[in-house]
């Protein structure tokens, strides 16, 4: 039942409230609640998938007050000094509680409360464990008060999670008791219907908060999902209050508190009277205090978003900059910690007119833009602060990124990366220029809309950026260029791409365009599995065409991340994948130098990389993936804007690519050349597959890790190994189950095969690959299906923790071995068992076992008698090449 052997049973507190007290002690046991925070969502959500709101809005004074001196007693009673988080569940029909957990150390919770309150928790609590006590410290905000004093907030924070389920298509959409969202926003305004709104909109997931079009209109099912939750239950909440749900049933199905959905209601009920009346003045200033975008304002009434923002403009209804300072206006602030609302009456600050640049941050962390775009984002605002600029601003809104922290830059806006607010930052503090090209995707969309808005783009122009964006531009610029690509075509019908398949052949990729992480990229191998694609992507059309290129197979990926001044091409690096194409570059172990790359063909690689920077008039960063197969070399794809790999690369070679991209972005120039590595850097990717109920663990073209970890070593397989055992791969050291999939694969990894069973490890197989290996003279145990019954079961034994590691290769063919084949990885999986699913992968870890004879720590008497010639092995020099193909 548990795999520790323990079992806990607890009181079951469902639909109490779950309240988070964030709380200083110091020494000499003053105590101070930095910020509380209460969850829209009853007790049985994870708080880390629970929207989050502070300060809490629905206790009484008394409650307040009963679990504010509640906290004080814990952290007195367990004698701690600094920080502590301290969750309670509060019962909405009496003033009982419960302790349910406490985090005596910075926690997701503790980065959300320093960022809701300004209060710098972090380097408060490290004070404190040296000695200091609260009254001796300054708060960094005002510069007039202590740290002993609590924060007062006049506005009101809200956090979201973001889920990204769509990318696994096995996975449940229930949200409980296991955190499974991948990143989170914090929206901060003046009322909670405001700040709710701006938090929807910061996810980027392409609806609104009560745009809920696309979900079903079913009472029955309505109910279902509010009262069991998934990622969408907020929408089917707005759902039932337009299907005319009462509040009070909405409540008792949810256990959400009525204020909130009062909140909600009233949303709704001021829509109808805005469809009904349209946008006077009143309504129209009403709308912006709700916080409704200028764009929803646009669909629900007939215009487009620049009217609607000029007409708001010629009624005089424009934001306020506030400023957060930890104290309700009591005091001044000394930072520039700051939001826009409107509601309000004045700006806090007057814009000095001084040398500015803006930064358009990363946004909402999700599979596909993650902590290194943020490397990137602060970097180029730390170098743009270096190299003389006066005033640099940063615009972000997630509550995880360093980028947030207020006292990093002249500036923070926190505030949302839409068209609407940059234009409003902008009219407000008049920059030199906008950085668009280092926080990834949602920035550089904004590219062409910000330059004609009249903004200036600090590098590579608007225009330039949508020539390598479009697809259709960008490959007319390689025609010009000579410089081959996969054959490719743009569709708007079902029937174009039935009769482009099968013109360029199958295996095709077929993908929409403007995308990050592959979303909705695939590999279909024939006309049934293209029109199921087509069908789950929501359909072809004019409005949605899709770009359908011929996938390559049994080519190498390679990327290459540069710098250009328009002229001049400096190389980061070549990045090598370990694996072959078809695997998507976020969840590809990539390997810095590249080993199996001929050098002439890595000429041809730089030589199209300065062509096309200087085609596309490149003016900063940017990164192209090539395909490489028999000497030849496809491009796939140019990023005009920095990379996942750039702070891989800029530590693996020791050049700050963004450092010398912000040079460029001033008008200086960078140095034709390339940087060189002196050992060997290996990312790997990391993954959350064991949070995520029902997911199937395999990689393909459409991005599905959520981290990564990078190594460095004096050769590969050092840096190999020891990337994979920071992602939490667990090396091999007795038994090793194999289903090497269809028949080209079970050839392919026949030779790694036989070095796995030299190397003295138990082997393993399903039937057809034990068929296989035994008439290639290799013994295995043969295990059983799943969905046999039967023993010996390839389950029991995952179960029973007798395999060390799973070599399981997807393959297409029938239902029921497609089905028994996601039950092997999923059960691995669910037993913290490693599961490999890429030959090229599976090859590669075993030549570096092989060269670095980890495995010699088995207790196999196979093992033992190689023990002493691997041992050697492993001291000498050797072929990287050799290894890294299995021989």
């Amino acid at each position: 039942m548990s795999r520790i052997g323990q079992v806990l049973v607890e009181e079951y507190l469902g639909k109490w409230k779950e309240v988070e007290y964030e709380v200083m002690r110091d020494s000499m046991d003053n105590c101070i609640i930095v910020c509380n925070m209460e969850n829209f969502d009853p007790m049985g959500i994870h708080t880390g998938d629970s929207i989050v709101v502070a300060p809490s809005q629905t206790l009484t004074n008394r409650e307040y007050h009963i679990l504010r001196m509640a906290s004080f007693k814990v952290v007195r009673a367990l004698g701690i000094i600094g920080e502590c988080n301290i969750q309670f569940a509060l019962d909405p029909k009496s003033e009982e509680f419960r302790v349910i957990e406490l985090n005596s150390r910075l926690s997701r919770s503790s980065a959300l409360a320093s960022k809701a309150t300004g209060y710098p928790i972090a380097y408060i609590a490290a004070k404190l464990a040296i000695g200091y006590t609260l009254p001796e410290l300054r708060n960094k905000v005002t510069g007039a008060t202590t740290a002993c004093f609590e924060p007062a907030l006049d506005y009101i924070t809200v956090k979201i999670p973001r889920w990204d389920f769509q990318k696994f298509e096995s996975a449940s959409r229930i949200i409980g008791t296991q955190m499974k969202s991948v990143g989170e926003v914090m929206a901060i305004g003046r009322k909670f219907e405001e700040a709710l709104q701006k938090a929807v909109r910061m996810l980027d997931i392409g609806r609104e908060l009560t745009q809920v079009h696309g979900l079903d209109s079913d009472l029955t099912r309505i109910r279902k999902e509010i009262e069991f939750p998934t990622d969408l239950r907020l929408f089917y909440v707005l759902k039932g209050l337009m299907s005319r749900l009462s509040v009070e049933e909405i409540h008792s199905l949810s256990g959400i508190d009525l204020w909130f959905l009062r909140k909600l209601e009233g949303l709704v009920r001021f829509e109808e009277e805005l469809l009904s009346s349209g946008l006077d003045p009143g309504r129209l200033r009403m709308a912006k205090e709700l916080g409704y975008s200028d764009r929803l304002l646009g669909t629900l009434t007939g215009k487009d978003e620049g009217e609607v923002r000029k007409l708001r403009k010629s009624m005089g209804i424009v934001p306020f900059i506030k400023q957060i300072d930890t104290l309700s206006a009591e005091w001044p602030a000394v930072t520039n910690y700051l939001y826009l609302t409107y509601n309000g009456s004045n700006d806090d600050i007057i814009p000095k007119k001084t040398q500015k640049c803006v930064v358009l941050g990363s946004g909402c962390y999700r599979i596909g833009s993650s902590v290194e775009f943020d490397w990137c984002c602060v970097n180029m605002a730390l170098a743009l602060k270096e190299k003389g600029i006066q005033e640099v601003i940063m615009v972000n809104y997630n509550p995880e990124t360093v980028s947030t922290d207020y006292d990093i830059l002249d500036k923070l806006y926190f505030d949302e990366l839409s068209l609407e607010r940059i234009l409003d930052i902008a009219e407000k503090e008049s920059p030199d220029g906008v950085v668009v090209s280092v926080g990834g995707q949602i920035p550089n969309n904004l590219a062409l809309r910000l330059a004609t808005a009249g903004i200036r783009i600090l590098g590579t122009t608007a225009e330039d950026i949508d020539r390598a964006e479009d697809r259709a531009k960008f490959s007319a610029e390689l025609d010009v260029l000579q410089i081959p690509q996969p054959p490719w075509s743009r569709l708007e019908s079902l029937v174009q791409a039935k009769r482009a398949a099968r013109i360029l052949g199958y295996p095709i990729l077929i993908r929409p365009s403007y995308v990050l992480s592959g979303s909705s990229m695939k590999v279909t191998n024939d006309e049934g599995e293209l029109e199921d694609y087509l069908k789950r992507a929501g359909g072809i059309s004019s409005e949605h065409p899709v770009v359908m290129s011929k996938f390559i197979v049994d080519a190498r990926e390679v990327e290459v991340d540069a710098v250009s001044d328009g002229k001049n091409v400096f190389i980061g690096a070549i990045i090598e994948h370990v694996e072959e194409a078809g695997i998507h570059s976020g969840d590809a172990t990539m390997s810095i130098p590249s080993i199996l790359i001929a050098d002439a063909t890595k000429e041809k690689i730089r030589g199209y990389t300065r062509k096309i920077a200087r085609q596309l008039r490149i003016r900063g960063p940017f990164n192209i993936q090539f395909l490489c197969k028999n000497g030849e070399v496809y491009v796939i794809e140019c990023n005009v804007r920095s990379s996942r790999s750039m702070p891989f690369v800029s530590k693996t070679v020791g050049v700050n690519l963004m450092s010398l991209a912000a040079d460029v972005f001033l008008g200086g120039s960078v140095q034709e050349g390339e940087a060189k590595s002196s050992g060997y850097a290996v990312k790997s990717p990391q993954f959350s597959f064991m949070r995520l109920e029902g997911a199937d663990p395999v990689t393909s073209v459409e991005m599905v890790s959520t981290g990564e970890v990078a190594c460095f070593g004096r050769s590969f397989d050092e840096a190999f190994l020891k990337s994979l055992m920071a992602a939490g791969f667990n090396l091999p050291r007795r038994s090793i189950l194999l289903s090497t999939g269809p028949p080209k694969t079970k050839e392919y990894l026949l030779p790694t095969v036989k070095k796995l069973a030299e190397m003295g490890f138990e082997l393993f197989a399903t039937g057809g690959t034990a068929k296989f290996l035994e008439a290639n003279g290799i013994k295995t145990t043969l295990l059983r299906w799943p969905l046999d019954g039967k023993e010996p079961n390839a389950a029991t034994y995952l179960s029973h923790k007798k395999i060390d590691l799973v070599i399981n290769i997807p393959k297409s063919f029938e239902e029921e071995e497609l089905r028994n084949d996601y039950l092997i990885r999923r059960r691995a999986v669910e037993y913290g068992i490693p599961v490999i699913t890429n030959p090229e992968l599976a090859a590669t870890l075993t030549g570096a076992l092989d060269r670095a004879s980890l495995w010699s720590q088995s207790t196999t008497k196979a093992a033992q008698l190689r023990r002493g010639r691997y041992k050697k092995a492993a001291s000498t020099e050797f072929n990287n090449e050799e290894w890294l193909r299995g021989s």
